[in-house]
């Protein structure tokens, strides 16, 4: 199972100093946070795709590149590339070049994104936003899977013999999970691909995320994948913590309530009980992780959100020390000892080209 955290790249006040840092300070902020995540023995890091203030990551390549070549072991990963708004080509040639440069260390997960007017700055309408995601994911596939490719569709103008490069290294594609906060229309696309579902498990209570989940294992055994149990799963969450859940509830509180995301809503105390938010001590998060397995089934990746809300890189540094130091290795020994025999593995490049290597293809990925 991977383990890893996710950043939104928001720029954010601090609501203690009343401090907001640059888009510079910011941006080598989360490079930071990226190479810390590798130092204490994390799996996977991933970051979002913004294109309005108060957010940075308009280009996440360029970021997952620079932090590709600070790293060896970390996975690179993205929490959503938009699959609407950006040209199935474009997203075919920079994330194939990623996976050369990393050595195989990159996936993304594809979504709609949850800012509306993105749509009209890039030339879409967002009532299309369905199929387009529909349309440009079925071009996507296409230009990773096959060296000449002719094309036409509703959205985009034709392609005649285009062949998209460099091709995919080792030609295997990277690995793709479909993200969705509430679109059964993603789940469905996930599983007929025979791709990852990334559910993103933060706004909503426990019982919509397993519906989600639930339509994705069905249709992925449906469609001849495999069974429901071997479908690939991944999930968000989020978590602050201190050694002592007083002091956590505390000192967070004042960045929940003035966050861009959920600040101004309902209580700290009220989104703890009916989300995913953890607040707490390390046991406290071990403890509510572990009940995610009851709620969704065995799954293959788990992502914190740690870096929001205007918390300071120093904050933020702590809190990852606390996740890799007494939180993630408790989860590995138990989300192991639990695993039922048959649950695959989480994706990796080496993995897939092994199988692929073994004959098993398509119905290993």
């Amino acid at each position: 199972m991977q383990f890893g955290i996710f950043t939104v790249g928001d720029v954010t006040a601090d609501p203690t100093t009343g401090r907001t840092p640059g888009e510079y300070e910011r941006i080598k902020a989360i490079t930071a946070i990226a190479l810390k995540a590798e130092e204490v023995g994390l799996d996977v890091f991933a970051m979002g795709e913004h294109h309005n203030p108060p957010f940075v990551p308009s280009s996440p390549t360029t970021v997952l590149g620079y932090i590709a070549a600070r790293t060896e072991r970390l996975l690179l990963s993205t929490s959503t590339t938009l699959i609407t708004t950006n040209d199935p080509v474009k997203i075919a040639e920079d994330y194939a070049m990623l996976q050369h440069l990393s050595d195989g260390r990159v996936d993304l997960v594809l979504g709609r994104g949850n800012t509306g007017p993105v749509y009209p700055w890039f030339g879409k309408d967002i009532q299309d936003g369905i199929p387009l995601a529909v349309e440009n994911y079925a071009l996507l596939r296409r230009l990773w899977d096959e060296d000449v490719v002719d094309w036409e569709g509703r959205f985009r103008t034709p392609l005649q013999a285009f062949t998209s490069t460099p091709r995919p290294l080792d030609g295997v594609p990277p690995f793709v999970w479909h993200g969705s906060i509430r679109s059964p229309e993603v789940a469905e696309q996930a599983a007929y691909y025979g791709d990852g579902f990334f559910a993103n498990n933060i706004f909503w209570p426990k019982e919509h995320y397993q519906r989600l989940i639930s339509l994705y294992r069905r249709r992925f055994a449906f469609h001849g994948h495999g069974t429901e149990q071997q479908a690939i799963v991944g999930l968000g969450g989020q978590a602050f913590m201190r050694k002592n859940s007083q002091d956590a509830v505390r000192e967070f509180r004042p960045y929940f309530d003035n966050a861009p995301v959920y600040g101004h809503g309902p209580s700290l105390e009220e989104l703890t009980e009916q989300t995913p938010l953890t607040v707490g001590s390390p046991q406290q998060v071990i403890e509510r992780t572990l009940r995610f397995r009851e709620h969704f089934g065995d799954y293959q990746r788990q992502l914190f959100l740690m870096d929001h809300a205007g918390l300071p890189l120093k904050t933020v540094l702590e809190q990852l020390d606390l996740l890799g130091e007494e939180v993630v290795p408790v989860l590995r020994r138990e989300f192991a000892a639990a695993r039922p025999q048959g649950t695959p593995p989480a994706p990796t490049h080496a993995r897939r080209v092994a199988e692929r290597a073994a004959g098993r293809g398509e119905a290993a990925v």
